[in-house]
């Protein structure tokens, strides 16, 4: 069984959110085994705490095209980037220090995130990972929307997305987790919306933090003012986020993971009914 690790070094990262374009401080540090990812925001009164292992799953939301944390006052939004490069890295133990209520998008995408992590240096911890392990089946839905975890003896995920724009239409990618994986083919992956999309995300007063360089936004010919980074770089993306959202329970996921059309919503679905499978 793989032991929990921690960095070596501190990380600060500073950026804008995507959805609320404020300029926001990270700073991750070294944490003890068995403390698991911790949150904290101390622009708050009493910098308040909160532990993904411990987290009630009624803290866990979603508001639009972003995953978020806490109840009330205390939030942690725009989390599955650096959650997917906590999972990809095998990360186990934590303190993130935060001094707004959403997290740098940066590119867009896990790479920022997953380099400076890296250059951190990693730490065993001589405890064994928590493991969340499949098996049985265990599935959620959603219209046309399908996520389903199977037995695997590791992490594999594997994604289909569809879309009528002509640009992104069908798009696959399927691959076992490792952290050169991760590093390599996912976490550079961007961060995409249609070009109608961002029109109407801006009317109503979001993707303020967001330009052309760091979301690829998709008119009939493509990439608007981009390029991709791999033919099929919405799909990665989409990879991305499930990973991300897949580490909010608290463990690494032993299954292979498969999902149709998913999206935050039924990503946090699995994570619930995958909770109590925790060891």
């Amino acid at each position: 069984m793989r032991e929990q690790r921690t960095i070596k070094k501190a990380v600060e990262i500073e950026g804008v959110g995507l959805q609320t374009g404020a300029h926001v401080k990270v700073r991750c540090k070294q944490s003890p085994a068995d403390s698991g990812i911790n949150f904290i925001r101390v622009d708050l009164p009493n910098k308040p705490l909160l532990n993904i292992q411990a987290l009630d799953l009624e803290a866990l939301s979603v508001k639009e095209r972003r995953t978020t944390l806490g109840l009330g006052p205390f939030e942690v939004q725009t989390v599955e980037h650096l959650l997917a490069a906590l999972s990809g890295l095998g990360i186990d133990n934590i303190a993130i220090e935060v001094d707004n209520a959403e997290l740098p998008g940066l590119d867009g995408s896990a790479r920022d995130y997953t380099r400076e992590l890296s250059g951190a240096g990693f730490l065993g911890q001589g405890v064994p990972a928590k493991e969340c392990a499949v098996d049985a089946p265990v599935w959620c839905a959603d219209q046309d929307a399908t996520l389903i975890a199977l037995p695997y003896d590791g992490f594999k995920v594997s994604y289909m997305m569809s879309y009528s724009n002509k640009a992104l239409g069908d798009q696959y990618y399927s691959a076992v987790v490792t952290p050169e994986i991760f590093a390599k083919e996912i976490a550079p992956a961007r961060t995409f919306c249609l070009e109608e999309e961002a029109v109407e995300l801006l009317k109503r007063g979001l993707g303020k933090g967001a330009n052309y360089d760091n979301t690829l936004v998709m008119g009939k010919a493509g990439p608007i003012k981009n390029t991709v980074r791999f033919p099929n770089e919405p799909v990665r993306h989409k990879v991305l986020d499930l990973i991300g959202d897949l580490y909010l329970l608290g463990a690494g996921l032993k299954a292979h993971v498969v999902a149709i059309k998913s999206g935050h919503r039924l990503n946090m679905e699995l994570v619930k009914r995958l909770k109590p499978v925790v060891a």
